[in-house]
């Protein structure tokens, strides 16, 4: 990306390099935060409609948009709206707040965060730069104003509010860098994970290098759910995704995404009559065995934090690698099965 003020929180990176950034903490690093209880969240309003710019340069357009009987007006600071990649400090407070909640703990709409460990949370390198990065980041986050009648909650109000309401940097080192900072979120934002509107994304999602990648993955987790398959036409994915670019150069920039085939737990496949088809990369084993709601509660309790339906996806799939045997209780199967996986 071309310039610090509009690159969100993300690293340095040319225009034109291509592929998955590295992975810049090894999973011995995934102490901090308990991250591991911190599956990362993703709240399922901004994963349905565009408020986050893919421009890598700062993004000053007010952008109108609807869809359905859902209505949203974002505009920007003078800094720019926010970017994809600033959403990532709202995935990590989003990601902290479930798993506080999940494990009983009381919460509230202020937190206040290690920098250090958001930015190893988010795959970021932790350089000087990087921590300029975070705080000009937080001030687009905090300009960008949105007015929506979203519902979150239960509750659809008309309002306008700003992705958090307030930060600030608690306690500098010695050598200046940036140790704390405190983040209020919105109401509306705080509402979604009071209610578990959210979604669990891949650890990959951080690796992914381009905005649009990163707004498809969202798109493709939000739609395709616990479907094998999601068919949606360029137009109307071009709409949800919020590019600014017409429609031909989208349609360019999705089929390099497709012969790259990058995109954590999906597949991209372009179809007749100016579709694309999105396909979980884990298809479910046929006759694979169905744990009952009860025992998915369970797991939750077991895995707090952790997406319950990943977890069974991959026991039905150790289940069929091993020969697909008859269970005579699914149920304690699975159970036994995650009590024992590390």
């Amino acid at each position: 990306m071309t310039a610090a003020t509009g690159r969100g929180i993300g690293p340095a990176i040319g225009s034109g390099t291509g592929g998955l950034l590295p992975d810049r903490h090894p999973t011995a690093d995934f102490f901090v935060c308990d991250l591991f209880e911190a599956s990362p969240k993703d709240d399922l309003g901004t994963m349905e409609h565009p408020i986050f710019s893919l421009s890598t340069r700062p993004d000053r357009r007010v952008l109108s948009y609807s869809h359905n009987d859902v209505a949203i007006e974002v505009i920007p600071s003078v800094k720019g709206r926010a970017t994809i990649h600033d959403k990532d400090i709202l995935i990590y407070c989003v990601s902290q707040l479930m798993a506080a909640l999940n494990a009983g703990r009381e919460v509230s709409r202020t937190l206040t965060l290690r920098a250090h460990d958001l930015l190893v949370a988010t795959n970021r390198d932790t350089s000087g730069d990087a921590y300029t990065r975070l705080r000009e980041a937080f001030e687009r986050l905090a300009g960008t104003r949105i007015t929506t009648n979203i519902a979150t909650g239960g509750l659809e109000t008309t309002s306008g509010f700003g992705l958090i309401e307030r930060w600030e940097i608690v306690r500098r080192s010695r050598g200046g860098r940036m140790v704390s900072v405190m983040v209020t979120l919105s109401d509306w934002l705080y509402r979604a994970v009071l209610a578990k509107s959210v979604l669990t994304l891949s650890r990959e999602y951080f690796r992914l290098r381009k905005p649009l990648e990163r707004r498809v993955y969202e798109l493709a987790r939000k739609h395709c759910g616990r479907q094998q398959s999601w068919v949606v036409s360029l137009a109307v994915l071009h709409k949800k995704a919020g590019s600014a670019a017409p429609l031909r150069v989208f349609r360019a920039a999705l089929r390099r995404m497709i012969a790259e085939n990058h995109l954590p737990d999906y597949a991209l496949e372009e179809m007749p009559g100016d579709r694309l088809r999105v396909t979980r990369r884990r298809a479910l084993a046929p006759g694979a065995p169905q744990p009952g709601p009860e025992t998915l509660e369970a797991a939750r309790a077991l895995r707090p934090g952790c997406d319950v339906y990943a977890l069974l996806a991959e026991w039905q799939g150790f289940w069929a690698a091993s020969g697909r045997r008859r269970l005579s209780s699914p149920d304690r199967a699975f159970l036994g099965w995650l009590a024992k996986r590390p």
